[in-house]
C-alpha cells in the first residue's frame, strides 16, 4: 500500500502540484487508514480536478462526469451499496467480459482484484470526483424496485402508521435517501412543498434553492406523516404549524433537522434546516475573516465587559460567527451561560438554555435569572426587544462581557437600532464596544474556476472605493459544483470597533453620517470592500457581492 501512495506521491511532485515537503508532511500526519490523495486534498494542497487531470495524463484513465450519464439500471445489482459507498465505485455499463466502473481512486488495486473476483468480469477503471461519485450512488442505487411499486400504487390512509414505523418500508427508505442525498450535496435545508398535483422536495445549496425530486401527489401525506413521527408532532394536526427537531445519524454522522411545518391551500409544507454536529465550524480562522478583522474580533473578545453585536440577515452565518467566539473564550477558570431560541449546537462546558414562551421563560426573563448565576459571559441568541436590550445592557455594564445578535443591515445601524428600540443613547454609548456585520457569498468552484478579463462596470466599482482590478476568477460550472460555478460559501465582514469619539457622537444623538465618518477615520472595512477584496483574490465573484451587498 505504501508504495502505491508513494506512486501518486512521485507523481504528483513531478508535476509540480505539490512540493516535496507538503507531501512529506501530509504523510506523516495522516491517519494510517486515509488516502493520501484525501490528505492532500483537506489540506487544500491540490483540489480534486487537478488530482484527476493527473491521474487521467499520468497513468492513461480516463476521466468521466456523472453529472449526466446515463448508468444502465440493470448493472447496479453486479456492486452492493455498501461496497460501492465504501471503496467510492459505481458500475457504469457492461460489454462482454468487461466491467466499466467509475472510481475516486482508480490506483486502489486491491478493490479492483476484489471486483474481478466477486462479478466475474474485467474490469476497466475511469476516475470520477469523490462528491460525483457519492452523489450518483444516492441517485441510483435507491430507486429500487420496492420504490417503484409505492409510486404506483395508491397506498391507503389507514396503512401509514404502519408503513411509517416499519424499518424496511419504502417511505422510511425514502426520508433517509431524502436525507442522505441533502448531506451529500451540503444542503443547508430541506423544503417539502405540496402542489395541485405533485410535491416537490426541494434543497437550499449554498443559499440557492433547486429543485432534487418530484414526486406523485398520492404520496403526500406518507411522507409528511413520517417526518412528523421522526419530529414528535401530532401527525392528526394539519391546520396549524408546528414546529419539531429530529436527532439522527446518517452515514455515521449525528445529524440535528429543525421541523417547521405550515399549512397551505395543498397541504403542509415542511422545511427542515439541517444542523450538522460533525463540522459546525468552531474556529473564528476559519471563517474567512482577513487579518485586520480578525485581530479586531479577538481584541473585541479580550475585553472583561462590554457587548459585541453580530448583525446581518437571516442565513447570513451569525450563529456561526457567536458559537466560534463562545468557543474561543471557552476555557476551565469562565462561567459560560448562553440563552437561546432555539440552541442550535451543543457546546461542551457551556451552560446553554432554551427560550420556553409558554412558561414565561423568554430572554429577558431568562437573562435576569442567569446574572443570579455568578457568569462571566453571557451569550443571548438575539435582541428583539426593549426590554431584552436593556437587561444585556445592563449586564455589560456590570462586569460581564455580552454577545448577541441583531436583524441590521449594517453595523453603524446597529447603534440606531438599538435607540429606535427605546434604549436610551448614554447606555447604548456606554456599553457596546463592537458590531461584526456579515453576508455569506458563494465561493468559485476550485475545480471550474479559470482566470478573465475584468469588464468595464466591475473596473469602475474597483475603482469608486479607491481598488484596482485587472481579472476576475469565474467558474465555467463542471460536476463537482452542479454546473453552477460556484461551490461553498464564505463570510464577508465588516468589523466596527466603538472608538471614544464614536461613544460621545451616540451620546449627543449626532447623525449617522458622523458615525460614518468616525468609522472612515479608523480604517473600518466596509462589507462592501471586503467583499471586493475577495474577488480580488479569486474566491467570490462580482455579482455574488453586488447580490448581497447594496452599493451606495
Amino acid at each position: 500500500m505504501r508504495t502505491q501512495r508513494k506512486r501518486l506521491g512521485d507523481i504528483l511532485v513531478e508535476t509540480g502540484l505539490v512540493t516535496e515537503s507538503q507531501l512529506e508532511s501530509a504523510l506523516s500526519e495522516k491517519p494510517s487508514d486515509q488516502k493520501l490523495g484525501d490528505a492532500l486534498l483537506q489540506r487544500g494542497y491540490i483540489t480534486e480536478q487537478q488530482l484527476i487531470e493527473v491521474l487521467e495524463f499520468q497513468l492513461g484513465i480516463p476521466h468521466v462526469s456523472l453529472y449526466q450519464y446515463p448508468i444502465d439500471m440493470k448493472i447496479l445489482m453486479l456492486i452492493p451499496k455498501e461496497l460501492a459507498k465504501k471503496n467510492l465505485i459505481i458500475p457504469l455499463k457492461k460489454e462482454e467480459n468487461r466491467l466499466f466502473v467509475a472510481m475516486a481512486d482508480p490506483m486502489d488495486y486491491y478493490t479492483i482484484e476484489d471486483l474481478r473476483l466477486s462479478t466475474g468480469f474485467q474490469i476497466v477503471s475511469a476516475i470520477a470526483s469523490k462528491d460525483d461519485i457519492i452523489r450518483a450512488i444516492n441517485k441510483y442505487y435507491d430507486i429500487d424496485d420496492s420504490f417503484e411499486e409505492m409510486i404506483q400504487a395508491n397506498i391507503e390512509e389507514a396503512a401509514i402508521e404502519q408503513e411509517n414505523t416499519d424499518d424496511d418500508s419504502p417511505i422510511v427508505r425514502l426520508v433517509n435517501q431524502i436525507f442522505s442525498h441533502a448531506l451529500s450535496e451540503k444542503a443547508s435545508d430541506i423544503h417539502i412543498d405540496p402542489h395541485e398535483t405533485k410535491v416537490m422536495v426541494r434543497l437550499r445549496v449554498d443559499g440557492m434553492l433547486h429543485v432534487e425530486r418530484q414526486l406523485p401527489k398520492h404520496m403526500q401525506s406518507m411522507l409528511i406523516a413520517r417526518i412528523k413521527i421522526l419530529a414528535n408532532l401530532d401527525i392528526t394536526e394539519h391546520r396549524i404549524p408546528q414546529d419539531g427537531r429530529i436527532k439522527t445519524n446518517i452515514e455515521f454522522r449525528p445529524i440535528d433537522l429543525r421541523v417547521s411545518t405550515l399549512p397551505t391551500v395543498y397541504g403542509e409544507k415542511i422545511v427542515m434546516r439541517i444542523l450538522d454536529l460533525s463540522s459546525s465550524l468552531n474556529d473564528l480562522n476559519r471563517l474567512g475573516f482577513n487579518k485586520v478583522n480578525l485581530q479586531r474580533v479577538e481584541k473585541m473578545l479580550e475585553r472583561p465587559n462590554g457587548i459585541i453585536l453580530i448583525t446581518g440577515p437571516t442565513g447570513s452565518g451569525k450563529s456561526s460567527t457567536l458559537y466560534a467566539g463562545l468557543n474561543k473564550l471557552n476555557k476551565e477558570e469562565v462561567n459560560i451561560i448562553t440563552i437561546e431560541d432555539p440552541v442550535e449546537y451543543q457546546l461542551e462546558g457551556v451552560n446553554q438554555i432554551q427560550v420556553n414562551p409558554n412558561v414565561g421563560l423568554t430572554f429577558a426573563a431568562g437573562l435576569r435569572s442567569i446574572l443570579r448565576q455568578d457568569p462571566n459571559i453571557i451569550m443571548v441568541g438575539e435582541i428583539r426587544d426593549k426590554e431584552t436590550a436593556e437587561v444585556a445592557i445592563r449586564a455589560s455594564l456590570t462586569g460581564h462581557l455580552v454577545l448577541s445578535t441583531l436583524h441590521t443591515n449594517d453595523s453603524i445601524s446597529s447603534i440606531t437600532r438599538l435607540i429606535d428600540m427605546g434604549v436610551d443613547s448614554f447606555l447604548v454609548a456606554s456599553s457596546v464596544s463592537g458590531i461584526v456585520t456579515q453576508r455569506l457569498v458563494r465561493k468559485v468552484c476550485r475545480d471550474c474556476g479559470r482566470d478573465e478579463e475584468a469588464t468595464k462596470r466591475e473596473i469602475d466599482i474597483f475603482s469608486k472605493r479607491g481598488l484596482k482590478i485587472e481579472k476576475i476568477k469565474r467558474g465555467d460550472g463542471c460536476a463537482s459544483c452542479n454546473m453552477t460555478g460556484y461551490k461553498g460559501r464564505i463570510a464577508i465582514h465588516e468589523v466596527l470597533t466603538v472608538t471614544e469619539e464614536m461613544k460621545r457622537i451616540i451620546l449627543n444623538e449626532e447623525p449617522l453620517s458622523k458615525l460614518k465618518e468616525a468609522a472612515q477615520k479608523q480604517k473600518t472595512i466596509f462589507l462592501l470592500d471586503d467583499g471586493l477584496l475577495k474577488v480580488r483574490q479569486g474566491v467570490t465573484t462580482t455579482e455574488e457581492i453586488l447580490r448581497a451587498v447594496l452599493m451606495e
